[in-house]
């Protein structure tokens, strides 16, 4: 599976670790940066990273800022894009299977290193569960396609 990584300066000592426990785990990773703590804007980021992921050219993708809304914001602006920002577990695993969200947002100012990776690794290792899921995902769908009340 192929991941897509992007993060601002805030979110950019986080990213580093997290790139790292991909890459150590199996995970092929395209790293968009931004690659130091110089002040940079995080939709630059985010339409990087949610543009790779609604190409095909990563099968998921995990965005990092100070709080993580901001790239969740900016990432959602992408048709296709379902991000979600989670800070533990349970919210990584309820975006993936009730709606399979396809881009983990988290805030380096909330969450350390070793949460971070347990989210990560639930958010990637989590199925959408589909069933009544999938009828409320193609409504966002249809939405996005600007056909409301399908």
């Amino acid at each position: 599976m192929r991941i897509a990584v992007g993060a601002d300066h805030a979110g950019w000592p986080l990213k580093e670790p997290l790139v790292a426990f991909l890459m150590e785990n199996g995970w092929d990773v395209e790293d968009f940066g931004t690659f130091g703590p110089e002040s940079v804007d995080y939709p630059d980021y985010a339409f990087k990273v949610a543009e790779a992921v609604t190409r095909g050219e990563a099968d998921r993708g995990l965005l990092l800022c100070g709080s993580g809304i901001g790239m969740c914001i900016s990432a959602n602006k992408v048709p296709g894009v379902r991000a979600a920002l989670a800070h533990d577990v349970v919210a990584a695993r309820l975006a993936r299977e009730h709606n399979d969200a396809n881009i983990l947002t988290m805030g380096a100012r909330f969450i350390a290193a070793p949460l971070a990776e347990e989210v990560l690794r639930t958010f990637l290792s989590t199925e959408f569960q589909g069933g009544r899921h999938l009828r409320r995902v193609e409504k966002i769908e249809a939405w996005e396609r600007h056909e409301p009340g399908l």
